[in-house]
C-alpha cells in the first residue's frame, strides 16, 4: 500500500460524508479530538518519574 493522495482522500471524505450525513459529523470529530487529548494525557502520566506518581496518588487518596 502507498500513500493516499489527493483524489484518493477527497473520495475517503465524499464516502464518509454520504454515510453520516452533515450533521453527525461534527459530533464524530469532537468525539475523536477528545479521545486523542485523553490519550495525549495518558501519555504525558505515564513519562513522569514513578515517585511524583505516588505522591499524586497519595494526594487524590486524602
Amino acid at each position: 500500500m502507498g500513500r493516499f493522495g489527493v483524489t484518493e482522500i477527497l473520495v475517503i471524505l465524499a464516502v464518509v460524508l454520504l454515510l453520516f450525513g452533515g450533521k453527525k459529523i461534527p459530533e464524530l470529530m469532537k468525539g475523536l479530538g477528545s479521545g486523542i487529548k485523553e490519550f495525549k494525557n495518558a501519555a504525558k502520566d505515564d513519562q513522569k518519574p514513578a515517585d511524583k506518581k505516588e505522591e499524586k496518588i497519595e494526594e487524590e487518596t486524602k
